[in-house]
């Protein structure tokens, strides 16, 4: 991708179109590169040289993009998902960015910046990197089930943003970062709670501030509580989503989040959690099952997670504990 192309390139990032001052070969090209059918996913060119990882959960997904080779590279998105992106390193000798209804930016240095672009809008740009960049794409559902009802999440006009950091929302978007790079490991409760945590953020940075409802003073009612801890007795082993426990609770997930850790002590991941060690517990003091055989029948895909696990709850590896019963 000869970089004297360049400014071309600049033409084809016309919002109104890829039409390039009538060069209909690299028209062509940036259609097929971009074109504009809704793409889930942010489309990377040329794709071989980035390293993607995602994990995803009940309307959102989130995904880690590290770019491996120090080439000139293109991007495009437009989808009905909202898009969030996190840079952590994003450094470019030359390049160009564009969200639509802002300004094109051709900031050179955009590293610990965050872009927000609205579901249906049009993202893309080129960048002829300087460092290696590191980035966080999160896919956001407008009409997905985590979203807070009080919030009217998806009647929300959201205005485009290129280039801009908040606190609250870089720490949240360095959260999910990390339950992504551990997907494996971390609790789907927690990504989901704190996918929750992201929709408000982003409320409040478009000053929608006037939706948010008065947070509940109390916990969950006795009915509540009972339906909800039967229910995780019974799918103990299973992922259970956050919002099939609010739904038990008649409840929005934000609120079942904040009214649960109010009644149990705990917030509901860590509630399943401890459910399941404890299960565990009584079935280590049947000789006859192995730790391999517990492991998996309360939910853990191998030993090693049930063991670390285990440690991180109790302090102590399930094999210890089997010898202390005697």
């Amino acid at each position: 991708m000869p970089i004297e192309a360049r400014p071309t390139y600049r033409q084809r990032l016309e919002p109104n179109g890829y039409q390039a001052s009538g060069d209909r070969t690299m028209a062509s090209s940036a259609e097929s590169t971009f074109p504009t059918l809704p793409r889930l996913l942010v489309n990377i060119s040329p794709p071989e040289i980035a390293k993607r990882r995602s994990a995803a959960w009940s309307g959102f997904r989130g995904e880690t993009v590290q770019i491996m080779q120090h080439t000139p590279f293109e991007y495009g998105f437009r989808a009905p998902w909202h898009l969030l992106i996190a840079a952590e390193v994003a450094e470019r000798y030359d390049g160009e960015s564009f969200v639509e209804g802002l300004p094109r930016s051709t900031l050179r240095d955009f590293t610990h910046k965050l872009t927000f672009v609205p579901a249906g809008h049009d993202f893309r740009g080129w960048q002829r990197p300087r460092a290696l960049t590191h980035t966080t794409y999160f896919y956001i559902d407008p009409h997905g089930p985590l979203a807070d009802s009080a919030l009217r999440f998806e009647e929300i006009e959201f205005k485009p943003r290129l280039f801009f950091y908040d606190r609250d929302l870089w720490q949240t978007a360095l959260k999910l970062k990390s339950v992504i790079e551990n997907a494996d490991t971390v609790h789907r409760q927690y990504a989901e709670a704190l996918g929750i945590v992201l929709t408000h953020e982003l409320v409040r940075i478009n000053g929608d501030t006037g939706l948010h409802e008065p947070a509940s003073r109390g916990g969950l009612a006795a009915w509540q509580q009972k339906r909800v801890a039967a229910y995780v007795e019974e799918h103990v082993a299973d992922d259970i989503p956050l919002a099939t426990l609010a739904e038990l609770a008649q409840l929005s997930p934000y609120h079942f989040s904040r009214s649960f850790k109010r009644s149990f002590g705990l917030p509901p991941h860590r509630y399943h959690a401890t459910r399941r060690i404890e299960r565990a517990k009584q079935l280590l003091a049947i000789r006859e099952r192995s730790v391999t055989a517990i492991a998996l029948e309360v939910g853990f895909s191998d030993t090693s997670t049930f063991t670390s696990a285990f440690h991180r709850l109790t302090g102590e590896t399930p094999s210890y504990y089997r010898r202390r019963l005697d």
